[in-house]
């Protein structure tokens, strides 16, 4: 059987208040193939952040292992977490989350950037990624000068420029009204066809239910995994 892109086994998360521990996740076992498209739904409280937190690397699981790409980033230290971030996976928010300062083109160079890759291949990289995004003819605007679907174009060609093994977004079409939701997604499905792996979490039921796999969570624990007809 060909190796995860991600795998989950027994993956807790407690919170401590003095001597007193909160539990948020229960156990949580799940396994993204390569190349899928995974919906997490669930309430409010329901543990969807924190569990995002941890297959983001943004925290780390109490007990339990996270495999990313066939490695146990589960007891990383923060260097290491952060590198992983920025080589392994690609990020992509509600709220877009570019930097207003710097054009189009500066933002989605910006992992690289950090990743010391010289100056030319990041133009050609990130120029190839905004014409695969239809962003292209915007390569020297701001940020405040794009509408909110232009953003989120643009956050997501940021999000694949070091060609990360896993794509993570947060509610991305939250902040988009129904026209520019439905192309952003019609993006994704693209991504999705062409290989990546999607890992996404939304409130909305609409586009739950476009998903091929949806996992919903219910205080801490996965009460359902399966096509979004079994999803709530």
């Amino acid at each position: 059987m060909p190796q995860p892109v991600l795998e989950l086994a027994g993956l807790v998360k407690e919170f401590f208040a003095g001597e007193n521990a909160l539990r948020i996740l229960h156990g949580i076992d799940c396994r993204v193939e390569a190349g899928e498209l995974l919906g997490i739904v669930g309430a409010s409280g329901s543990g969807k952040t924190t569990l995002l937190n941890i297959l983001g690397c943004l925290d780390r699981p109490s007990a339990g292992t996270y495999q990313l790409d066939g490695r146990d980033v589960s007891a990383l230290d923060d260097d290491e977490l952060a590198r992983t971030r920025n080589r392994s996976i690609g990020f992509i928010f509600q709220s877009f989350q570019l930097i207003p300062q710097l054009t189009v083109l500066e933002n989605v160079e910006l992992p690289l950037f950090y990743d010391g890759a010289p100056r030319r291949s990041r133009r050609g990289r990130c120029e190839e990624l905004l014409t695969s995004v239809g962003m292209m003819h915007r390569l020297r605007s701001y940020p405040t000068q794009l509408s909110g679907g232009e953003c989120q174009r643009v956050a997501i060609a940021r999000a694949l420029v070091n060609r990360p093994a896993l794509l993570l977004a947060d509610e991305p079409t939250g902040n988009l009204d129904s026209k520019n939701g439905a192309e952003v997604m019609q993006l994704f499905r693209a991504l999705h066809r062409e290989g990546r792996t999607i890992v996404m979490v939304t409130h909305n039921p609409a586009i739950a239910a476009e998903l091929p796999r949806v996992v919903e969570l219910q205080d801490g624990r996965i009460v359902r995994d399966g096509p979004p007809a079994l999803a709530s």
